[in-house]
């Protein structure tokens, strides 16, 4: 999915309502862009009841820098 939206005078975007389906977003709720290689990415705020067995199934792995060890 590939969608553009243009930043308002304020500095505002809408988040488009197939984003909106998709990631379950819902009018009040909290969302983060976290900078991601190079990129940003939008991610949904959870509650810790939400949150619970989010990552059942997904590769979690994440390979590290061998600086990061010491």
């Amino acid at each position: 999915m590939s969608t553009t939206v243009t930043v308002s005078p304020k500095y505002q975007i809408v988040i488009p309502q197939e984003v909106r389906d998709t990631m379950k977003i819902k009018p009040g709720q909290k969302v983060m862009f976290m900078e991601w290689r190079g990129s940003f990415v939008l991610v949904p705020v959870l509650e810790p009841d939400e949150a619970f067995g989010i990552f059942k199934g997904h590769d979690v792995v994440i390979e590290r820098e061998k600086e990061d060890y010491d």
